[in-house]
């Protein structure tokens, strides 16, 4: 499964994005190269939106 882009106003469901994290960790053997490192990245960053951006409640 290779990761499309979305257009800016949409974002994909945190579990989508967590599955092409997925992938590319199965595909690249557990050592991202240069251009890997970049997508995981990027994901980590859509990963971080689809879920709220990782903001804790306040207790």
């Amino acid at each position: 499964m290779s990761p499309t882009p979305c257009p800016s106003d949409s974002v994909r469901p945190a579990a989508v994005v967590n599955e092409d994290i997925r992938d590319l960790w199965r595909r690249s053997g557990g050592h991202l190269s240069p251009e890997d490192e970049e997508e995981y990245q990027r994901l980590l960053v859509e990963w971080a939106a689809a879920t709220g951006g990782g903001e804790r409640p306040a207790f």
